[in-house]
């Protein structure tokens, strides 16, 4: 079959449904870190991390498994009582999640590192999901997933994060209440075994003919292993098999992800892979069961250990659906804030307005201390949508005073904007790299486009106009943009203030446009 090599995937947009019957890894290609994705009769929901950002947990929906579009968020804000979130919390947050259906409710567990293991659950994933009740404290508990037995016995999976609790290569099994409510014991140790299989994390709990799997990536996310647990009893002992690797391919990992049975009798499995500044990106492999083992990809060894496709034909749905992908550009023209926007910590919806103007999203002035937009939680971001891309944006700005600050954004472990700022005479336009200013140029007018082409490997060139119709003008010198810490790098806008907590000046953005990146 016919393989796309890696450095010819196109930019923005990025569609993986090839229109023939066939798809094109990766399905997402953004930022969807440790996907989990159930089936419901003729629809596939998926979820994933969302660290700091919020609203969190993700929900996606498919009717394919190849073609997406975010539907929904299970939580508005992360759960700490102690407002540690207020704040951006830089890989902290809500981590890798499971989603399932039981007893005709959806259910999803997630852990925070630092504060122990949640669940929170919802009649239907468009509707409002339930607010998060701990399952279970504790520091460096990761990865959980349930499972419900036809006794009506239930266990928990989970993993452990090697920052929080010293361990990265053991899994354990706990008994839980029916409800989710609780565990019910320690549980115990199902597998650790260091030397063969390092760095063991991300274990989805699964049962087939008589048979209970976990399966987990070992060997870490740039260079790991995908690999499958059996036991005839939920406690083992286990057996292991690795079943995909990145043999001779170009997808490294491939990662932490979700076995998924269809209607038509098929298994498929959906992955991430990481890409750096992009981040994790989803694939979907094609599975074959023998000898009571899932096999994953294609080219399998005599081990049976596959490596990820490329190219390949879709899942059988026995119907011919349109193509989609998940939401970017926004006209602001709704009544609510696209799906696409995540603010960089937990937010309140007095932040902004999308009625005071007219097809305009107006973002109020929050006060930050000393600017630092690393630190600056009412951040309005997006995943980056494909690995080459551009964005457009237009705004007014009406600042309170001289140290009100508005514009676009690229953030992640460094970050760049090019910034809008009052002064005595009008207006600065400023490139602001890791908090120092740069280039400034000053202009008369408050209303101002700004862009960023964004080049395959994260180099970022930003610009402004004053007039629509006139040339971009280049804000001089380039940026390398880099992930952040466990998500991609994220571009979007802002509106601060260094000085002044009432927050009174506000910037009217008019659209955000991605599209493709020409050269």
């Amino acid at each position: 079959m016919f393989l796309l090599p890696q450095s010819d995937i196109p930019s923005y947009p990025w569609s993986p449904d090839r229109g023939d019957g066939t798809y094109v890894n990766p399905i997402i290609c953004t930022d969807y870190s440790d996907p989990d994705v159930i089936a419901d009769g003729e629809d596939f929901w998926l979820t994933a991390s969302s660290f700091n950002c919020t609203p969190g947990l993700p929900i996606l929906h498919s009717r394919d498994l190849v073609n997406w579009r975010i539907v929904n968020y299970a939580i508005k804000n992360n759960p700490d009582p102690r407002k540690v979130f207020d704040k951006p919390q830089h890989g902290c947050g809500v981590w890798a999640p499971a989603i399932r259906k039981h007893d005709e409710k959806f259910w999803i567990f997630f852990p925070m590192p630092d504060e122990g293991i949640y669940l929170t659950t919802a009649d239907n994933p468009r509707g409002n999901w339930s607010e998060p009740h701990l399952v279970q404290a504790g520091k460096g508990l990761i990865d959980p997933c349930p499972l419900w037995d036809e006794d009506g016995q239930a266990y928990l999976v989970h993993a452990y994060a090697r920052s929080r609790s010293g361990i990265k290569h053991r899994l354990r099994v706990c008994p839980m209440a029916p409800d989710g409510s609780k565990l019910l014991g320690d549980g115990q140790i199902v597998f650790d075994d260091p030397e063969h299989q390092p760095t063991l994390e991300g274990p989805k709990f699964h049962k087939r003919d008589g048979w209970y799997y976990i399966s987990a990536p070992a060997g870490g996310v740039a260079t790991g292993w995908q690999v499958i647990f059996r036991s005839r009893n939920p406690y083992g002992p286990y057996e292991s098999k690795i079943v995909l690797h990145q043999g001779s391919t170009a997808i490294n990992g491939p990662h932490q992800g979700a076995l998924v049975d269809t209607k038509s009798g098929e298994t498929w499995f959906v992955h991430f892979q990481d890409r750096g500044v992009v981040g994790r990106i989803s694939h979907l492999q094609p599975v074959q069961w023998k000898d009571g083992w899932p096999l994953m990809g294609i080219n399998l060894d005599a081990q049976g250990v596959g490596e990820p496709v490329t190219q390949y034909r879709k899942p059988v749905i026995g119907a011919n659906l349109p193509i989609e992908v998940p939401q970017t550009s926004d006209e602001f023209d709704e009544d609510k804030l696209g799906l696409q926007w995540q603010w960089h910590a937990n937010h309140i919806d007095d932040w902004y307005s999308l009625t005071a103007t007219p097809k305009s999203l107006r973002l109020f002035s929050q006060f930050v201390e000393n600017g630092d937009l690393a630190q600056t939680p009412n951040l309005l971001l997006q995943k980056f949508p494909a690995m080459r891309f551009a964005v457009d944006t237009s705004l007014t700005f009406s600042p309170a005073s001289e140290h009100d600050r508005a514009g676009l954004i690229v953030m992640g472990k460094k970050h760049c904007a090019i910034v809008i700022q009052k002064t005595a005479d009008g207006f600065d336009v400023i490139r602001r790299e890791n908090n120092d200013d740069r280039n400034v140029v000053a202009v008369r007018s408050a209303t101002i486009q700004l862009g960023v082409d964004v080049e395959h490997d994260g180099g970022c060139s930003f610009r402004w106009r004053v007039d629509p119709s006139a040339a971009w003008q280049p804000a001089p010198g380039a940026f390398q943009a880099v992930q952040g810490t466990w998500i991609g790098a994220k571009v979007g806008i802002f509106c601060l203030s260094t000085a002044d907590p009432a927050g009174r000046g506000f910037a009217d953005y008019q659209f955000f446009r991605f599209r493709e990146l020409v050269t």
